[in-house]
């Protein structure tokens, strides 16, 4: 084969050593020279396979508390050595130093040390200098040396030694050389992230690559960089698309802030808008309650709570043709009737942090943004009115105000006993919005009378309370900060409504 080596040397250095072993085991079968320091050299040890110390190759001690272990002419020389250059060969002679063929590198925890809280100074000693300088030299040096730079490619590497005896091609190694310096380029970027820390900087680098079956629309291109693996795990169905991703993305960040309701959140969405949502003591309350919102646009949505799917439940579930179902966990028997239709996609999330920064093309680069984190409380409204809202108008005005956080403007939102009764989505005119909600309102027989207003944006004039009131709402909530909010306070007091001020818009585009 092109470019065909064989693996007679390795040093190998890893933080983590889950799935470790089997590789020594096939290693040492193949007779391959093993070098290694610290805690991997103790690990390698314990499985009885001979190990050199890179300490007695470099005839120097692991020195300031660990830091400095295999930064090292002997072990650098070694590693950079071209093979097919007569001065690089005779250099390595002269300098007695071996050459290596095989590097495996598993880097400090920098980015998990981070969401863990880690003190500064923890976090700073998860900065890997040896490691990231092992694999891009061993990446540099690909036509001669196989570069394993993280876990995630042991699989690649035990596979690849059993089907080959320990040889590689070029092609193989250059696949993992590109690996290499993509592990590199994300490790550096949440670096200097972490120390900007403003949320303005950006050093883009989301992990791995996965190519989708096609972007936003058929003849358009499509891939996610990122762990996916790490926020799902999927159960059922055909692969997620770009759409799907982009649902999935605005149904995590809505049911996240639901779930600070006291009660069972679910939500059902369509092209990242919400379509329905309850929040209920039971799962399948909540279900029923979702579906009642609009049982229309329902059809081939998203799903999704933060309560483990049960039978009664998935049974509830099953006669609607949806897209993704995403939660937290299934019982046995709920798995076994949502399985049932082979193309579902059936998701259990894992508890993934999300990222702190937004971003998004635009014109010639990148817009970034602080994440929006702030959720409407009881306790972050402030009564405008002379009458204030009564306790459930209060409980339906947080529940609207988290709803419309999430809905594209302009967006007004009617809900009713933590219930979404209607909303109107990125109209070009406020007023617009709220006459799409109360027509939706009433499509689907619901009584407004009672019901709560949220809007995402301040009410410049007080045609909407106007509007509100003629429909049956008795309580509005906006961000406030119009010119021209006492108008639509003065409105309010006329007519016996109730009015809180947030005192945050919350714009989505």
């Amino acid at each position: 084969m092109d470019g065909q080596k064989r693996i007679q040397s390795a040093l190998i250095s890893v933080f983590h050593k889950d799935g470790l072993e089997p590789i020594i085991r096939e290693l040492d079968r193949l007779g391959v020279h093993l070098y290694s320091t610290g805690g991997t050299q103790t690990f390698i040890e314990e499985l009885g396979v001979k190990v050199t110390p890179v300490e007695d190759l470099t005839t120097y001690p692991s020195i300031l508390g660990g830091r400095v272990k295999t930064l090292h002419p002997k072990v650098f020389g070694g590693i950079l050595g071209r093979r097919d250059l007569e001065s690089d060969v005779a250099q390595l002679e002269e300098y007695a130093i071996p050459p290596i063929d095989l590097v495996i590198v598993d880097l400090y925890p920098f980015e998990a040390t981070v969401a863990a809280g880690g003190t500064e100074s923890a976090i700073i000693e998860k900065i890997d200098i040896g490691g990231i300088s092992l694999i891009r030299a061993a990446a540099k040096n690909h036509r001669d040396v196989v570069i394993i730079p993280a876990q995630r490619q042991y699989d690649a590497l035990l596979r690849l030694l059993k089907e080959q005896d320990g040889g590689t091609t070029l092609a193989q190694r250059k696949l993992f050389a590109t690996d290499a310096f993509a592990v590199s380029s994300h490790y550096d970027s949440a670096i200097h992230n972490w120390f900007a820390g403003d949320g303005a900087a950006l050093r883009a680098s989301a992990g791995p690559t996965t190519v989708l079956r096609y972007g936003e629309n058929p003849h358009q291109l499509g891939a996610f960089h990122g762990d996916l693996t790490g926020m799902f795990e999927q159960l059922n169905g055909k692969e997620l698309s770009y759409n799907n991703l982009l649902d999935l993305d605005a149904a995590i960040e809505l049911i996240d802030d639901l779930a600070t309701i006291n009660g069972v959140p679910f939500a059902i969405l369509k092209h990242n808008n919400a379509c329905g949502a309850a929040v209920r003591p039971s799962l399948k309350e909540a279900w029923g309650a979702a579906l009642a919102g609009d049982p229309v646009s329902a059809f081939g949505g998203v799903l999704i709570t933060t309560a483990t799917i049960d039978k009664a439940t998935a049974e509830a579930i099953d006669p609607l043709f949806f897209e993704i179902i995403a939660a937290p966990g299934y019982e046995v028997e709920a798995l076994e009737v949502l399985r049932k239709k082979k193309n579902r996609m059936i998701l259990r999330r894992k508890p993934a942090a999300r990222p702190p920064t937004k971003a998004r093309s635009a014109l010639n680069g990148i817009l970034t943004e602080a994440a929006d984190t702030v959720v409407a409380t009881k306790e972050s409204m402030r009564t405008a009115t002379t009458k204030a809202p009564t306790t459930q108008e209060l409980n339906d005005l947080v529940f609207a105000s988290i709803l419309v956080k999430h809905t594209k403007s302009n967006a007004i939102v009617l809900a009713k006993d933590d219930q979404l009764i209607a909303s109107g989505t990125g109209q070009t005119s406020r007023v617009d919005a709220l006459q799409q909600a109360i027509s939706k309102a009433g499509k689907f027989n619901f009584d407004l009378k009672g019901a709560v207003m949220a809007s995402d944006a301040f009410f410049p004039f007080p045609d909407c309370v106007e509007i509100a009131h003629h429909a049956g709402i008795t309580a509005v909530v906006h961000p406030g900060g119009s010119i021209r909010d006492q108008d639509s306070i003065d409105f309010c007091n006329a007519h016996g409504m109730a009015m809180a001020i947030t005192g945050t818009r919350h714009f989505k585009h």
